[in-house]
C-alpha cells in the first residue's frame, strides 16, 4: 500500500467535500431579498446604484447563521450588537437585539433599553464620512443548541469588528457590512461578507 495513499481522500471523499463546500458557497452568496424580477438583458451600468425598496429595509450591519451541525440556516438564534466605540460607550453600550430569521439572518436591528436609535441613527451621527467604529456581534449558541438536545463547547461565539462610515443608504459614507458565520456545536467560522 502506498503511504500517500493513505493522506489523500479518495476521488468520492473529494468529490462530496467539493459538493458541500459549494452548498456552503451558495447559501452565503444567496441575496437577502431576491428580486422577483426577471433578469434583465441590458449590461449598460450608470455611476450612481439604483436603490431597491428591498436593499433600504436592511441595516448596515446585518448577519448570516448557518448550522453546519446540520447543513440548515439557524432559525431563531438570539443575537446581540453592541457598539464597542463612541462617546459615550464607557458607561452605557449601544446594544441592539435580533433573532435570526427562517433562512438564518439578521437583517434589521431592535434598540435595546440603552438605546432608542436605530444603527442607520447611531452612525448617522458620526462626524465624518469616513468615521471607525468598532462593534461586536454576540451569538447566543449554547442555549440555542441546548434547546435542540445538543451540547455546545460555546456558550456564546462574539466577533469584533471595524465599520468605517456612517449614515443611511444611499448617503455620503454608508456602506453595508455583513457578518456571515459558520456556527457548529465545536467550531465556527467567520468572515466578511457582501
Amino acid at each position: 500500500m502506498d503511504p500517500g495513499s493513505e493522506i489523500s481522500p479518495s476521488s468520492g471523499q473529494l468529490g462530496k467535500i467539493t459538493d458541500r463546500l459549494s452548498l456552503y458557497r451558495n447559501q452565503l452568496l444567496q441575496p437577502p431579498n431576491p428580486s422577483p424580477e426577471p433578469p434583465s438583458n441590458n449590461h449598460t451600468t450608470t455611476s450612481s446604484p439604483i436603490q431597491t425598496p428591498a436593499a433600504m429595509s436592511r441595516d448596515p450591519i446585518t448577519c448570516h447563521v448557518l448550522n453546519t451541525l446540520t447543513g440548515t440556516p439557524a432559525a431563531n438564534l438570539p443575537v446581540t450588537l453592541t457598539l464597542l466605540s463612541g462617546s459615550s460607550i464607557s458607561h452605557n453600550p449601544i446594544t441592539f437585539r435580533a433573532t435570526t430569521d427562517a433562512d438564518g439572518r439578521v437583517k434589521t436591528w431592535d434598540p435595546t433599553i440603552t438605546s432608542s436609535a436605530s444603527v442607520p441613527a447611531v452612525l448617522s451621527g458620526l462626524p465624518a464620512a469616513d468615521s471607525k467604529t468598532n462593534w461586536s456581534v454576540r451569538f447566543d449558541v449554547g442555549p440555542w443548541y441546548e434547546a435542540q438536545g445538543v451540547e455546545s463547547f460555546w456558550p456564546e461565539v462574539e466577533v469584533k469588528f471595524t465599520v468605517k462610515g456612517r449614515g443611511r443608504e444611499g448617503e455620503e459614507g454608508w456602506r453595508h457590512y455583513h457578518v456571515p458565520v459558520l456556527l457548529g456545536p465545536w467550531n465556527y467560522s467567520t468572515y466578511r461578507g457582501s
